[in-house]
């Protein structure tokens, strides 16, 4: 029994990584307001090599309708500015001197429907690999019911503890879902 319940802890744990990704891409869509998680998948190649923004800057929203990336080293401005560009997030870089301002652009109704498309894709992403790691707890006690390892009583309990599990964060992934549509949709 300790082992299924062990278990039960470990498929929550990955359960809850799809969530947590879920919420990572979320920061990432545009609301038309300003976020520094907009700049999460912005790469800069700089020392010969590629880093993440915030290894070469700090980015901060000074206001609703701004983001400012303040630039460590300012030989690698350009480069910064090169990557904001490069990353397609519809932002169109200000610079002034080693500080880059990013305006973010209001939204139309058009982009919103967009932008609502792409966070149902997310969520439906969220939504297999929860599935996928209820499967797998499933397989795992049916395997251990067949190998003797637990009885044909602790498997249905468990059976029905993993279930239950996966129907509350699926839930957690539709009430995640409807704030974030309710965000973008707000005018």
């Amino acid at each position: 029994m300790a082992a299924a319940k062990f278990e039960l802890n470990d498929l929550e744990r990955r359960m809850r990584g799809a969530i947590d990704t879920l919420r990572k891409e979320f920061g990432g869509l545009r609301t038309g307001r300003a976020s520094i998680h907009l700049l999460d998948p912005v790469v800069v190649s700089v020392y010969g090599a590629r880093m993440p923004i915030n290894q070469v800057a700090t980015v901060s929203t000074p206001d609703a309708r701004t983001i400012s990336v303040q630039v460590w080293d300012k030989s690698q401005v350009s480069a910064v500015e090169k990557a904001i560009r490069e990353a397609n997030l519809g932002l169109n870089p200000v610079t002034d001197g080693a500080l880059i301002r990013l305006p973010i652009p209001t939204l139309n109704a058009e982009r919103r429907q967009e932008l609502v498309k792409v966070a149902h894709k997310y969520t439906e992403h969220a939504r297999v690999a929860v599935r996928n790691v209820r499967r797998e707890g499933m397989e795992l006690l049916k395997k251990l019911e067949k190998d003797g390892q637990m009885s044909e009583d602790e498997h249905h309990k468990n059976t029905a503890k993993v279930q239950e599990l996966t129907d509350k964060l699926i839930k957690e992934i539709d009430q995640a879902l409807a704030g974030k549509e309710t965000e973008i949709k707000q005018v």
